[in-house]
């Protein structure tokens, strides 16, 4: 009567039916595990100049100053927590969409056991100094998601260099795809109107910092 009551009056449990359904829901939730695990890979090789061979030449963004291509929307917004700057940015929890249109806005995505985010990051001190009455530069922390440090990490290398502008981390990992992030060092332009001017992959020099932000301005 227990078994009849659960299953019906004909019907018993098909174990075969059971395990045949659970092996179809490993079959297909498959091909997403290994695409997030691949694609979290791929992040990571680029972001330390990882990878030989044939292998390093697929992935996206290895050079300094890589281009990648972005619709000419808005900046998708997300939110930040500032290590420091919460000064010059009004306050310690903000989203981007809070900063004021009207002002252009540079945003360098890095971590902080990234070696091209730390080579990169005099340069964007300088870069800082000189453009802070024109621009604001952010820098966001995605060490979190890319195996490159924690939020401890980041703090420390912005201590041990002398870095003063504003910086902080994101826990939205959307953001690696909305900036389509392909690797570490990023660095994004962002117009006064709140659009993508451009979005550069690799560790950027003053040189190319001043020509983009000044054709940023320009425009």
């Amino acid at each position: 009567m227990k078994n009849g009551a659960i299953w019906g009056s004909s019907a018993q449990p098909d174990n075969n039916s059971h395990v045949n359904n659970r092996s179809r829901r490993m079959r297909l939730s498959k091909p997403g595990a290994i695409a997030t695990f691949l694609a979290a890979l791929a992040i990571i090789l680029v972001a330390c100049g990882g990878g030989s061979g044939d292998s390093a030449e697929t992935l996206p963004a290895l050079s300094s100053g890589s281009e990648v291509q972005m619709d000419n929307d808005r900046a998708p917004n997300f939110h930040i927590t500032l290590f420091q700057g919460e000064d010059l940015l009004g306050a310690n929890e903000l989203n981007i969409h809070d900063l004021p249109l009207g002002k252009p806005l540079v945003v360098n995505f890095w971590a902080g056991l990234c070696p091209p985010c730390r080579a990169e990051m005099p340069d964007l001190q300088e870069f800082s100094d000189e453009f802070e009455d024109r621009l604001t530069l952010v820098g966001v922390d995605l060490g979190q998601f890319t195996g490159l440090g924690t939020v401890q990490d980041a703090k420390d290398l912005l201590e041990e260099l002398g870095v003063t502008y504003p910086a902080g981390f994101t826990n939205d990992s959307n953001v690696i795809k909305d900036y389509r992030v392909f690797g570490l060092p990023a660095t994004m332009f962002i117009d006064a109107e709140g659009k993508i001017f451009k979005n550069l992959g690799g560790a950027l020099n003053l040189d190319v910092l001043r020509d983009q932000s000044n054709a940023m301005l320009a425009q």
